[in-house]
């Protein structure tokens, strides 16, 4: 009888141990989740495509089930997760020439970096701000070796290059071009010409760049000017670019490259208490208004929209406070034009996000940033070229925004707008960490592609070039 019954009792008692142990377990995440959405500011980034996405889509399930007010708890979730989770770089020690140099920061003769703690090196103001994300990457680098606390970053530097998930080159090359392309007289190539050349010599000969044929190499050229001679030698690395707009896609693509956001030259509207009937000015937009290439729709539009009496359509340049003037402008308009230029984007975006003016995209070749993550519908009106030109489209289009879905976008724009505020030191959730994400979100398909190389070439015959060491395809993408 009792060996009948042996089985019998084990077989319930295993069932009763896993029955227990599941309900312990639910109950453990429930009481998780619901401490996670008691604290903590909302996070709108999209989890779903963050690394650990099977993870979080777990628990995001969870909290929807507990509430429709779950976003206190995706905040913490992905604190979590990218506090955990951080990309290892490897920062070349390139001569202060190729960077802090160019700020005319001159160094002891001997440290290859300013001691960060003590002397910051100024950046230059005016439209050179808007393309300063290379100064602030490099800063946020140094930093992240004497920082007290690593929480929130993103990025560590590490010093051994076997280490790390990219390698970064410290390469000024948006100051470069602004203060050093233009040709002194008698000179056959200007000082920006002669530190590219010098920076393809030095980037091809290191030991990272021949391991990796340039994979896992980022590389700054936000300037869409910039960089121009040496991104045909180095194309096989991770350009930080402002868009496409001066790039053959064999060069740079949406598949290998990073778009960053621009920094915003006007003030940023702190403690915003206007409301829709507070900003007089239905749609705004002052600039350079005859411009080449993809810029010639700002015309057209200008042409359309120049009588009507509340829109201001207007030339205007950063010089004689006209910074100041766009400040007020865009403070006090509901909606704010970023009407193609010269390339896709323009600093005009991120100007209208900080004065939380609803921006209208008019630009069909657009790239925006982090947009792997982050819904831009919610917060901006895109339209495109072929409708913009339209009699009465666009001022038509604007005008049946009420009140209610004008407030609700003014709204969402006061909750993103940190991710696109460069700052040092940088802070959880801004555009340098924003970058650094966008950057590790593409080390894993960097990696396959760089594993992929490998395949046929460990193994050779006596005699056979190292098919590791010779020169990518010019359509790699």
């Amino acid at each position: 009888m009792g060996d009948k019954n042996g089985p019998h009792i084990g077989l319930l008692s295993q069932k009763s141990m896993f029955c227990l142990f599941t309900f312990v377990s639910i109950l453990f995440i429930f009481s998780w989740l619901f401490v996670l959405r008691s604290t903590g500011r909302p996070n709108f980034i999209d989890t779903s495509l963050l690394p650990n996405s099977k993870l979080l889509a777990v628990f995001d399930n969870g909290a929807r089930n507990l509430s429709d007010d779950n976003v206190a708890s995706k905040t913490l979730l992905v604190k979590c997760v990218t506090s955990k989770v951080k990309l290892k770089v490897f920062m070349y020690g390139l001569p202060p020439e190729f960077h802090f140099g160019l700020l005319g920061w001159k160094g002891d003769g001997v440290s290859v970096w300013p001691d960060i703690r003590t002397n910051i090196p100024h950046y230059p103001g005016g439209l050179n701000l808007q393309h300063s994300i290379e100064y602030y990457l490099t800063l946020d680098l140094l930093y992240s070796e004497f920082a007290s606390n690593l929480d929130g970053r993103s990025a560590i530097r590490v010093r051994n290059s076997s280490e790390a998930d990219v390698i970064f080159v410290p390469f000024f090359s948006c100051i470069s071009y602004n203060r050093y392309s233009r040709l002194k007289p008698h000179e056959k190539g200007s000082y920006n010409q002669l530190l590219q050349e010098k920076l393809v010599k030095y980037v091809t000969a290191q030991e990272e760049w021949k391991r990796s044929g340039g994979r896992d190499h980022v590389i700054l050229a936000h300037h869409p000017n910039s960089l121009l001679d040496a991104r045909t030698k180095l194309w096989p690395g991770m350009f930080i670019l402002s868009d496409f707009g001066r790039y053959p896609p064999n060069i740079a693509n949406v598949k290998k490259d990073i778009i960053a956001p621009y920094k915003h030259v006007i003030k940023s509207y702190v403690n915003d208490t206007s409301d829709f009937d507070s900003r007089p000015t239905l749609l705004y937009f002052q600039g350079a208004i005859y411009r080449k290439d993809g810029g010639f729709i700002r015309q057209e539009i200008f042409y359309l929209l120049k009588e009507e009496k509340d829109v201001h359509f207007s030339f205007g340049t950063v010089q004689k406070d006209g910074i100041g003037t766009a400040t007020n402008g865009m403070h006090s308009s509901k909606f704010c034009l970023n009407i193609a230029g010269d390339t896709p984007s323009s600093n005009r975006l991120f100007d209208a996000i900080a004065s939380h003016c609803v921006p209208v995209i008019i630009s069909d070749e657009i790239e925006l940033p982090y947009e792997d993550v982050l819904d831009y519908s919610e917060f901006c009106i895109f339209v495109r070229n072929s409708d913009a030109i339209k009699e009465k489209f666009l001022i038509n289009l604007i005008r049946n925004i009420g009140r209610d879905e004008w407030t609700r976008m003014w709204t969402r724009l006061q909750e993103i707008e940190h991710l696109f505020e460069y700052q040092y030191p940088s802070k959880e959730g801004d555009a340098v960490q924003m970058i650094w994400q966008a950057v590790a979100r593409k080390v894993p398909a960097m990696r396959m592609k760089l594993h992929k190389s490998k395949r046929f070439s460990r193994f050779q015959l006596p005699g056979e070039k190292n098919l590791a060491s010779i020169s990518l395809p010019r359509n790699f993408q």
